[in-house]
């Protein structure tokens, strides 16, 4: 039974939907997904078309907007908006440390999470699409991971896709993970050094922390073990749009005397743990890599393989010098599940992730090249988070796909620039500018 209630300028109507763990097996085991329907309040009983949002990750729920913010105020002009929960986030049937268990063991955990990818989600929105619009083809609006799979919509499904709008989602069609990695480590420097030029007095703060951590074992107070390299992939806010600041802020008091000695800060850890921890989006840790996997090439810890060939991150190394100490950024390792309590019951299942050879492929080179659906897309200027060149090497690939290439905003450019970017990328879909 669907819910509906309002907020300012908006009415909200709760949507629940059963559909196939499998797709390939309509008649097996069936999980539920949850999703907000959104609708301008004077446009409640209106005859609209529908956008549908798939947010980023993975891992992450839809936006919990509080009415009509961010780029949200720009589609309820036109649209009824559907803000799905992906399978196995947000309040859809959960996956995570207390749910998984019910799977088995670690292997039968890896086959269940092994249907939590693009080629799902898109076959789930297809599932869902004649009960929401009746049949009628729908918008699609991808952000970051949910551009990854609006490019899967557009390969596996484009007659569901009236239109697709994708910021800062365009992933690599053909490239592996460890690619995709290569690509980023030089990103992630350039980027580190752009905060140490804007703040210089960081470069000491980030030593002297590092320094700390390799001289003794931190735990924070929800059970984290607070290690170099975990510090380290705070580099993750350097993507941001306000990151960079955000990161310096953290920094800047990280340290208060004790009786003891110098200690790390009650109010640096509680920060720090808040940032680190997967307990709330558990599935961007298990299948952050898997999200690249196609073919019978496991993805076996690329993240960590590929540091090794970059030794400028290693911070041990770093401080028998005088050079700054430098962040990573989005990426998984394996002592990601030993040092988060939330994913320490599920270390044996990400490695059997990690090992499998069985994925499924999630493009379809020939059907992008004969795309019809009008579609547009963001591409931010050496966005950290996914490789501007792989992008624009995509977006060739996409029949009739136009782009947006701009420094203006970072990764977060849709929530940042919020109607401004959506308004753009719409009318370059219609020919409008």
């Amino acid at each position: 039974m669907s819910v509906s209630y309002r907020q300012p300028g908006v009415v909200l109507t709760d949507r629940r939907f059963t559909v196939p763990l499998d797709h390939d097996r309509p008649a097996g085991e069936r999980i539920e997904l949850y999703a907000r329907e959104v609708v301008a309040s004077d446009k409640a009983d209106a005859e609209l078309p529908w956008l549908v949002y798939l947010q980023g990750g993975p891992g992450f729920g839809a936006n919990r907007f509080v009415g009509r913010e961010a780029w949200l105020d720009r589609a309820l002009k036109e649209y009824r908006v559907l803000l799905l929960d992906q399978r196995g986030t947000g309040a859809s049937t959960p996956a995570n440390r207390q749910t998984l268990p019910l799977r088995g063991g670690p292997a039968e955990q890896a086959d269940y999470l092994a249907h939590f990818r693009a080629d799902s989600i898109v076959r789930d929105c297809e599932a869902i699409r004649p009960e929401v619009t009746g049949g009628a083809p729908w918008a699609v609006l991808g952000q970051s991971f949910g551009g990854f799979c609006a490019v899967t919509y557009l390969s596996i499904a484009p007659e569901g896709l009236s239109t697709a709008v994708i910021t800062g989602g365009l992933p690599t069609l053909d490239g592996h993970a460890d690619d995709v990695y290569r690509a980023a480590y030089p990103r992630i420097e350039r980027k580190v050094a752009a905060h140490y030029a804007r703040y210089p007095q960081d470069i000491e703060r980030v030593r002297r922390i590092a320094e700390h951590l390799l001289e003794h074992e931190t735990v924070l107070h929800g059970g984290h073990r607070l290690t170099v390299e975990a510090f380290q992939s705070l580099g993750i806010l350097l993507g941001r749009g306000d990151g960079s600041h955000r990161l310096h802020y953290l920094l800047e008091d990280a340290f208060v005397r004790t009786p003891q000695g110098p200690a790390l800060s009650d109010a640096f850890q509680e920060a720090v743990q808040g940032l680190l921890s997967f307990a709330g989006h558990p599935l961007y840790a298990l299948v952050h890599e898997a999200c690249y996997g196609q073919g019978e090439r496991p993805t076996a810890w690329s993240a960590e393989r590929v540091r090794a060939e970059f030794p400028q991150f290693d911070a041990a190394k770093t401080l028998t010098g005088d050079g700054p100490v430098l962040f990573t950024g989005e990426s998984v390792h394996p002592w990601t599940f030993a040092t988060d309590p939330a994913l320490r019951p599920l270390s044996d299942t990400a490695e059997a992730l990690a090992a499998r050879t069985d994925w499924a492929p999630l493009y379809d080179p020939a059907r992008l090249a004969a795309n019809e659906v009008p579609v547009a897309a963001a591409i931010y200027h050496d966005d950290m988070y996914v490789d501007t060149a792989h992008s624009l090497a995509t977006a060739r690939s996409i029949r009739g796909l136009r782009t947006w290439v701009t420094d203006e905003y970072e990764h977060d450019g849709v929530r940042a620039g919020g109607p401004r970017v959506l308004d753009r990328l719409l009318a370059l879909t219609r020919d409008e500018e």
